[in-house]
């Protein structure tokens, strides 16, 4: 006999119709599919940009629900209860999820599935999220990979499905359950006042990501691998706080650099590659997941970093004071749009990292605070790559020099420029943007002086080394001893 009951589809970073196999799965079996997030204790667990912008991707994706006859259905606790309680509510016979591969989630989401069989509810998750499912990946030896290039070579080959269409429509339920009102869940309240700077830089929703795909490739996909590094320029696709929300998914991605690349466009294995880079990161999350909360390689635990959020390196890193202008410049751009260019990450997480000495996680957990685009394990992988104990890593005794990146990728200096009020005489509206953004009781002005810097270059550089030779061959001697 046909079940009629209603599938709660529970969506959590997947805020789009189109490329989402399991909503697209809810569609073709006629059934009524009541779509429903849940403010659970991940939710809570959010820092303050990531939580703002998830609350403009849910107002935008509800009033995309409501285009198609259907609704957003908002509520919070933990999550088994709130989908036991939707049940009891809706007669609902099913719930269907699109798989998280966080720790906490994959913990979460198990127990949710065993409870809901006991008492003869149908749970089903599927992919979506990622390319490449991450036990599908695996070494000729039957192992995960730990470095990038044999796995790109081993999926780059591989075929990726066509994503589906967004559904015309979603059949309603004869009645909808209750829902909280977003406004009530403040997602905005931890930004403060800086919630209005940002919200000025940020496009949620499926059709806004869907436009800045076309756009990008058209204008900017081919010369990617050349532009992609001048943090002055739009040499990238700005797409990555849609994807770390769902708004896009990563198989619509893929095939449209597929077929720019069929057409020439120089640049679109590069960014390719960069997609395949984001599977990697949950390749290695999903198989090693203390990536998300310690250092990766083995050997590192002693490396003298200092772990205090009161050093005055890691105040005046946070602070975008530390008197370096391309690391600050990064850091401000971060609290005016929410985002941070590519190479000025890899650049501010060195100096702090290796200039300063400060522990990688602090800084991993300010980005995790500050980015709209925050993904749990692209952020872990990249500040430990950075590091140096990481997978893949960079070796320690690589230390990126802001002054030559600052040469070589900003030349004429307007990055700079854009975002660093001090020193100009008329500065435009992007650096001031950064004093409105900021907590008042840093007591930070324009019209300051711009500090000295907090480690000089030379000198960070030296005290790095030093501290590397000797951590490791300390480790050495014990092992010889």
């Amino acid at each position: 006999m046909t079940d009629t009951r209603p599938i709660l589809y529970w969506l959590r970073r997947d805020l789009r119709l189109a490329d989402h196999p399991g909503l697209t799965a809810a569609t073709a079996s006629g059934r009524p599919v009541i779509p429903v997030f849940i403010h659970d204790q991940t939710v809570s667990a959010l820092g303050a940009a990531p939580a703002f912008r998830l609350g403009l991707g849910l107002e935008r994706f509800g009033a995309t629900l409501g285009e198609i006859g259907s609704r957003l259905i908002l509520r919070r606790g933990p999550a088994l209860e709130v989908l036991q309680a939707l049940i009891a509510e809706t007669g609902a016979g099913s719930v269907w999820w699109t798989r998280d591969y966080t720790p906490q989630a994959i913990a979460r989401d198990s127990a949710v599935k065993a409870a809901l069989k006991q008492t003869g509810i149908e749970a089903r998750s599927f992919g979506g999220a990622l390319l490449f499912e991450p036990w599908t990946v695996e070494t000729g030896a039957g192992g995960f990979y730990k470095v990038y290039t044999p796995f790109w070579r081993a999926v780059s080959q591989r075929e990726v499905a066509v994503p589906d269409a967004a559904p015309a429509r979603l059949r309603a339920p004869s009645s909808w359950p209750g829902s909280d009102a977003l406004s009530d869940w403040r997602l905005d309240a931890p930004m403060r006042r800086g919630a209005a700077v940002v919200a000025a830089h940020q496009a949620p929703g499926e059709a806004a990501a869907l436009e800045r795909l076309d756009r990008f490739v058209e204008t900017g996909i081919g010369g990617y691998a050349k532009c992609r590094d001048l943090p002055a320029g739009e040499g990238t696709s700005t797409l990555s706080d849609a994807l770390s929300l769902g708004e896009i998914g990563p198989r619509t991605l893929w095939h449209r650099a597929t077929e720019a690349a069929r057409q020439g466009a120089a640049g679109a294995e590069t960014w390719m590659k960069q997609l395949v880079w984001r599977d990697f990161a949950y390749h290695l999350m999903y198989h090693t997941p203390h990536l998300l909360s310690d250092n990766w390689r083995p050997g590192w635990e002693a490396f003298p970093w200092s772990t205090e959020r009161t050093d005055p390196g890691f105040v005046a890193w946070t602070r975008g004071r530390t008197g370096i202008p391309l690391v600050d410049a990064a850091m401000r751009e971060m609290y005016v749009t929410g985002r941070m260019h590519n190479r000025a990450r890899m650049i501010a997480a060195c100096y702090l990292t290796k200039h300063l000495m400060i522990h990688w996680k602090l800084g991993m957990d300010w980005f995790a605070d500050c980015l709209t685009d925050w993904d749990p394990a692209a952020n872990a992988m990249g500040w430990q790559w950075v590091a140096g104990c990481g997978p893949d890593a960079a070796p320690y005794f690589r230390i990126f020099n802001p002054e030559t990146q600052g040469k070589k990728f900003d030349a004429d200096g307007c990055y700079r420029k854009r975002w660093i009020a001090e020193g100009q005489t008329h500065p435009p509206e992007t650096a001031l943007a950064y004093f409105d953004a900021v907590p008042m009781h840093w007591g930070l002005r324009p019209d300051a002086a711009y500090p000295a810097p907090v480690v000089t270059l030379n000198m960070g550089r030296k005290r790095a080394l030093a501290a590397y030779s000797d951590a490791f061959q300390r480790e050495a001697d014990g092992k010889l001893a």
